[in-house]
């Protein structure tokens, strides 16, 4: 087995950074829910790690990347080829001396699968049953993620048409943010949403979460180059430039339409902007990707309200900012592509390439992101009729951390200022002895 040590070196710390993702997700949701379900939504995002990693190994790979041999089923789902990884120890993607070691590369797709199923549980904060979010992560992942990423990534339909994702815009985001809507959908409003104020507990959380998801973007990103090289570094400088652009936006935004600009909406246009640049970022020069980042954080600032005139409960705005940011970058490739490292020349509409490329990045985001949503609709619905997915109302009003984890996220009652509480309620100076 012929590897290089570079490219294997810098795989080995893209899937790192990768990973690190899904726990500053967990960080960026849970700071936005309230005190009361801040453990659970961080476990929705920890489980997810879990239960897409055995699946993975046992036939996710495999479906994704390998090809079915009926050839018409090709089309929408491989086949069984490695299942359990055995057929890819001490092998590599590449013969010549210029690959990695192909369980790399499949632990590198691993996180994108992992990260792309915890997406979807910031639709449902603070009333989806624990048991039942299991569940679905792992028919979800079955029946929607490995054949999406399929037809994209693999050799499936979509590929065979050219559509173009360098990372994950319509794989990641679109996916998960349609799914988050079917969701959010099926399970129906949060008790006391539009009454109650469910502004985020804890801001420092969410922009903790929000700058590990900025750090751990650009494996995610220059990672899908699966090389080091020329491509790898242009990703890597559209990514960062992007994201501030979009951060920048939506702040304007804000102090436009509120008169304010928060620290809610910096991290949120962050997040927005990394989102959109992922399906351009090897393809378009870096005076574009400033163009995307605009374009996402003013249009996700605006789309994070639609949850509002259309009445549905997005709990943390999977939809405004995944799916609506994912939607900006596919279809701003069909314009602003020049594709400057790779032969193949699919430029955008701005370059003089037509109008097929632009077809083909607004077909690839309608077709799975209608097949997203149908599909995670009936997984939900029958989930709900089988086990319910949503706790009941008491629990939910309680809270689901103390329902159904018996922890709460901060144990601040036995501390009182400098001092701790007695036996009988009263504060005793820190130092002084507490008599039983």
């Amino acid at each position: 087995m012929k590897i290089d040590s570079g490219t294997t070196a810098w795989m080995l710390t893209a899937t790192a950074l990768v990973l690190l993702m899904t726990p500053g997700l967990a960080f960026f949701y849970g700071g936005m829910t309230r005190a009361k379900s801040v453990l659970n939504m961080m476990m929705m995002s920890f489980v997810a790690i879990i239960t897409v990693s055995i699946t993975w190994v046992l036939y996710g790979h495999s479906l994704t990347f390998s090809d079915n041999p009926m050839s018409w089923l090709n089309n929408f789902v491989g086949g069984f080829e490695h299942f359990g990884l055995q057929s890819l120890v001490d092998t590599a993607t590449k013969d010549d001396g210029t690959g990695m070691p192909s369980l790399i590369f499949s632990a590198f797709q691993l996180t994108f699968a992992i990260i792309t199923v915890a997406l979807i549980s910031g639709a449902i904060a603070d009333r989806a049953k624990f048991g039942a979010w299991v569940l679905f992560t792992i028919v979800w992942a079955t029946l929607v993620y490995f054949p999406v990423a399929h037809w994209v990534w693999g050799t499936g339909w979509l590929n065979t048409l050219g559509i173009e994702d360098f990372a994950g815009g319509t794989v990641v985001h679109i996916n998960a943010g349609a799914a988050a809507l079917a969701l959010a959908l099926v399970l129906g409003r949060r008790q006391g949403w539009r009454k109650e104020p469910m502004r985020p507990h804890n801001l420092t959380l969410v922009l903790l979460g929000a700058g590990l998801l900025w750090f751990g973007w650009f494996g995610f990103n220059a990672g899908s180059e699966l090389a080091v090289d020329g491509t790898a570094a242009l990703a890597f400088m559209n990514t960062q430039i992007a994201t501030a652009a979009a951060a920048g936006a939506w702040l304007l935004v804000e102090k436009r339409r509120d008169g304010h600009a928060t620290t809610l909406g910096v991290a949120s246009g962050a997040v927005a902007g990394l989102v959109a640049i992922t399906p351009a970022c090897g393809f378009v020069d870096p005076w574009a990707a400033i163009v995307i980042g605009l374009l996402a954080g003013a249009a996700c600032a605006y789309a994070v309200g639609l949850k509002y005139r259309f009445n549905y409960d997005d709990s943390l705005d999977v939809v405004g900012v995944h799916m609506v940011g994912g939607l900006v970058g596919a279809v701003a490739l069909g314009f602003l592509a020049r594709y400057p490292f790779l032969e193949q020349q699919n430029e955008g509409l701005f370059y003089g390439g037509g109008f097929t490329q632009l077809g083909l990045q607004v077909l690839g985001p309608v077709a799975v992101g209608g097949y997203s949503f149908v599909v995670t609709w009936v997984i939900a619905k029958i989930i709900d009729k089988v086990m319910g997915f949503r706790i009941p109302v008491e629990e939910e009003v309680t809270g689901i951390d103390i329902t159904t984890h018996a922890e709460t996220g901060y144990d601040l009652g036995t501390v009182h200022a400098s001092g701790v509480t007695s036996p009988n309620g009263s504060v005793v100076p820190a130092g002084k002895k507490v008599e039983a």
